[in-house]
């Protein structure tokens, strides 16, 4: 039987054993998000023998120092396990504003001990005490001098309950920087470009509108956002602001109640558009289901998708 290792802690588990699971159920409570290996909040590092299933997930230096992302992992022998420690291996940042965009939508602003290097679109970890959840960053590096995100805090969740209770000046931690599948590239400056997301899936694609319109984007603009109903539309109001200083750029708000018969009437005015969709799953398949039929080639559509949190 392989045995782990956590500290001066050690106990036998069952050979293949998912790595993430045998560590939680010894109450090691190493946090964990989309277990696909895309969030990377269950980041360990181990000596041992393991069965990586995404070793392309990490970086070769990543690897070196032997990271891997428990949930993907297989126990093959013993293993020595060292979980990622926010006060050890995080960036600190303090807590610079906090206000509620909506009834339900909580928006966090930091400002990391040092600066960070990131492109719109990417998502990080952030880490209050010992919980963690990765999120988009909604904010556009070299314009905004603080880190932004946008927390659905509709549901019950052990980081969106400890977000309620941060305060201005608190410290907090940063995790990894993931790259997530959505950015937006100079060359498509003469295309249609349509940014699609469904509730909070919003945040990363308001810095890539940002982004895009900042590299003098030609091509028409659209933003569709879904929300639940007209009051958790959050970011309507700068919407509309950048659509008043930007004739390419059309905003359509929908509601849960107008999706249908709204996505069942898009066509898309090229098929050299360039889709990006953000949000739930049902969503995000809902949105590229209507863009598939309306003839969008599958190589010009990126998609990130929002598991819930735990």
């Amino acid at each position: 039987m392989p045995e782990l290792r956590v500290g001066e802690r050690r106990w036998s588990v069952a050979p293949g054993s998912n790595l993430l699971d045998a560590l939680n159920r010894a109450g090691v409570n190493v946090p964990y998000s989309c277990r696909a290996g895309s969030c990377h909040a269950c980041l360990v590092q181990c000596v041992g023998e393991v069965n990586d299933r995404r070793p392309d997930a990490l970086s070769p230096e990543q690897r070196q120092q032997g990271w891997r992302l428990a949930c993907q992992c297989a126990v093959l022998g013993d293993l020595h396990v060292s979980a990622f420690d926010p006060l050890k291996d995080g960036l600190p940042a303090r807590v610079e504003a906090l206000d509620w965009l909506s009834a339900h939508v909580l928006r966090l602003r930091l400002r990391p001990e040092r600066p960070l290097r990131y492109r719109a679109g990417q998502h990080l970890v952030l880490w209050a005490g010992q919980v963690a959840r990765p999120y988009s960053l909604a904010s556009l590096p070299g314009e905004d001098d603080f880190l932004e995100f946008h927390l659905d805090c509709h549901l019950p969740g052990q980081f969106c309950d400890a977000a309620r209770r941060l305060q201005v000046g608190e410290p907090i931690r940063l995790g990894e920087l993931r790259g997530g599948a959505l950015h937006y590239d100079p060359d498509w400056q003469a295309r249609p470009l349509w940014l699609l997301a469904a509730g909070t899936g919003l945040a990363p694609l308001f810095g890539v509108l940002r982004e895009a319109l900042r590299h003098d984007h030609q091509g028409p603009i659209r933003v569709i956002h879904l929300a639940h109903d007209e009051q958790e539309h959050y970011l309507a109001k700068p919407l509309a602001a950048l659509a008043a200083h930007h004739a390419h750029l059309t905003i359509d708000l929908l509601t849960a109640a107008q999706a249908p018969a709204a996505l069942s009437q898009l066509r898309v005015p090229s098929r050299q558009t360039q889709a990006l969709l953000c949000g739930a799953p049902d969503s995000v398949e809902a949105f590229a289901k209507r863009l598939y039929l309306a003839g969008l080639p599958r190589n010009q559509l990126l998609a990130d998708v929002f598991l819930p949190h735990g």
